[in-house]
């Protein structure tokens, strides 16, 4: 799915061969050359690293050091994949290790993941992750998404239907989970969990659109953000209103 190249699968084949086998990084370069032997060599000083605080400094210094060990992207892309197949099948290990797997990951890898934006590559770490450290919030927020899936997606289908470069995401566990911990709201207090992006070619098509969407739904009072008057600090520019649909579904909407 990342679009990799031969040498890349081959070396994520061979991934654990360094550190689970005899074989060598010579071994290795004989037969499969240097570029492959490098990359698992250097996935393996990654896999060798431990961690040992969780203190935030900390773990910044390790985010630090893992991508600057790694002289080659391709060893953290491996290593990415390979921490994502780990947490797929964490349901297999013990209680104390699936914790300790899961806030090394929350920590380290899925912050890593967003630098490099890989996006659903961190949404699934950060899910999975919840998945062991709050099994009771993780199964609330399933149990109220699958309860309103059939409308969510529903309504989602109908709202597609507008003609521009529209897509559609539903929030993604963590994400709904850090939000009601930060904001001490419930589920029905997320007024993103459907939330619109739509694409237009310049500025002033941003608010045309916005006009037209404030025409077709009731806006939310308080909820209207415009970062291209005020772009954020990483020049972020778009802007956010949440509107109320025809089923009372609140749903976010950002034009850019």
């Amino acid at each position: 799915e990342m679009g990799l190249d031969e040498d890349s699968i081959i070396a994520a084949l061979l991934h654990d061969t360094i550190e689970d086998t005899s074989l060598t990084h010579d071994d290795i370069a004989r037969s499969f050359g240097t570029s492959v032997a490098d990359i698992v060599e250097g996935v393996t000083k990654l896999t060798r690293v431990q961690y040992t605080s969780v203190e935030e400094q900390q773990m910044e210094n390790m985010r630090k050091m893992l991508l600057a060990m790694a002289k080659d992207i391709r060893v953290i892309l491996i290593k990415m994949a390979d921490r994502l197949h780990n947490m797929r099948t964490m349901a297999y290990q013990s209680e104390e290790k699936q914790r300790i797997k899961s806030l090394e990951t929350m920590e380290i890898y899925a912050p890593i993941a967003h630098r490099l934006g890989m996006q659903k590559i961190k949404w699934e770490l950060e899910d999975l992750s919840l998945l062991y450290l709050d099994p009771e919030g993780y199964r609330a927020i399933t149990d109220a998404l699958e309860a309103r899936m059939p409308t969510l997606e529903k309504f989602m289908d109908e709202i597609d239907g507008v003609h521009a470069t529209i897509s559609s995401r539903i929030k993604h566990i963590y994400s709904i989970y850090r939000k009601m911990y930060a904001q001490k709201l419930d589920i029905n207090g997320i007024f993103d969990l459907c939330a619109f992006r739509v694409i237009v070619d310049t500025i002033p098509d941003c608010y045309n659109v916005l006009g037209i969407i404030h025409d077709m739904y009731k806006p939310l009072p308080g909820r209207f953000k415009d970062y291209i008057s005020t772009p954020k600090p990483n020049m972020y520019q778009s802007v956010h209103t949440t509107v109320i649909g025809s089923e009372g579904i609140p749903f976010e909407v950002q034009i850019r």
